[in-house]
């Protein structure tokens, strides 16, 4: 359906006549009977009722009248619309991460970007890494925000900071007692919250293989996304093995526990060469400040 067959369609309705509908809209007559012909094909239905001498509507007709006015109606607005958001200048910034945790530790930098840079219209995507991929090289983001994945070839890495491999669990959890916790530890500590690849990256992944390895199913809680698997630390049901945002207060919900076995994890942005807009550049610095310079609450 299209809004030429509609716009047919209603001025027959008007005229009750095929010519002098055809002359309203300025093409032929045929031309008129074909995109009404294909209308009433989709729909399954006849619209008009012809013969050599009258033309009117069917019952059908009647009821689609409101419907494809109330189409061009609405197609017309956003029409005008998108011109309107056109004219306005702003200054796009496409920035794309793997999972909620990642997407807040942007909010200071997009914060004071928003101050600076009054027309800033942040965009902001959250899907699998893959798709992220795709999403970078199509020009529809212009970041990717994530720890360093060895495996991506054609864009720039830059390194924001280093995250430590954390346990998190929530207060009531008896590893809350401990200042950092092992491998070992946590292999007899209960039940783990876990996510899969791509929410989680491979080099967390790795880190939390190594404290499942052995364990059985009942004590693993397979989580789908990270809201789920921090709404079960929450409850105290579940231990989970993080990368930790840097420099993070402990708050009355969550306790954060060191694992020196760990090393910390690069954590930056993915550009393709020569994509570094000048808002770009002040984002990434900002946001570099922001993560290795975190104000406590």
């Amino acid at each position: 359906m299209n809004t030429t067959q509609l716009e047919c369609f209603l001025t027959v309705a008007n005229f009750l006549n095929f010519s002098r509908a055809a002359e309203v809209l300025r093409i032929t007559q045929p031309a008129v009977s074909h995109q009404i012909n294909t209308l009433e094909n989709e729909l399954g239905v006849k619209l008009f009722h012809r013969t050599s001498k009258s033309v009117r509507l069917t019952q059908s007709g009647y009821l689609f009248t409101q419907y494809a006015d109330e189409i061009l109606r609405l197609s017309g607005l956003s029409k005008e619309r998108v011109r309107a958001a056109q004219e306005i200048h702003s200054v796009r910034l496409g920035v794309g991460c793997r999972n909620f945790v990642d997407q807040r530790l942007m909010i200071p930098a997009l914060q004071q970007l928003s101050q600076e840079e009054p027309s800033l219209l942040p965009l902001l995507r959250m899907t699998p890494f893959d798709s992220l991929e795709n999403l970078l090289e199509e020009g529809d983001i212009q970041v990717l925000i994530s720890h360093k994945k060895t495996s991506l070839k054609k864009v720039t890495y830059r390194e924001l900071c280093r995250r430590p491999v954390v346990c998190v669990c929530s207060p009531s959890h008896p590893l809350a007692a401990l200042e950092q916790v092992s491998v070992q530890q946590l292999r007899q500590a209960g039940r783990i919250a876990i996510c899969r690849p791509p929410i989680f990256s491979p080099e967390l992944f790795d880190s939390q293989n190594q404290v499942i390895s052995g364990l059985g199913a009942e004590r693993i809680l397979f989580c789908d996304n990270l809201e789920i698997l921090y709404t079960m630390v929450e409850a105290g049901l579940a231990f989970a093995v993080v990368s930790g945002p840097p420099g993070e207060a402990e708050g009355p919900r969550l306790r954060y526990l060191p694992m020196p076995e760990f090393a910390p994890l690069s954590f930056g942005a993915f550009y393709l060469p020569g994509e570094r807009t000048p808002v770009l550049r002040r984002f990434l610095t900002l946001l570099e400040e922001s993560l290795q310079h975190p104000s406590n609450p």
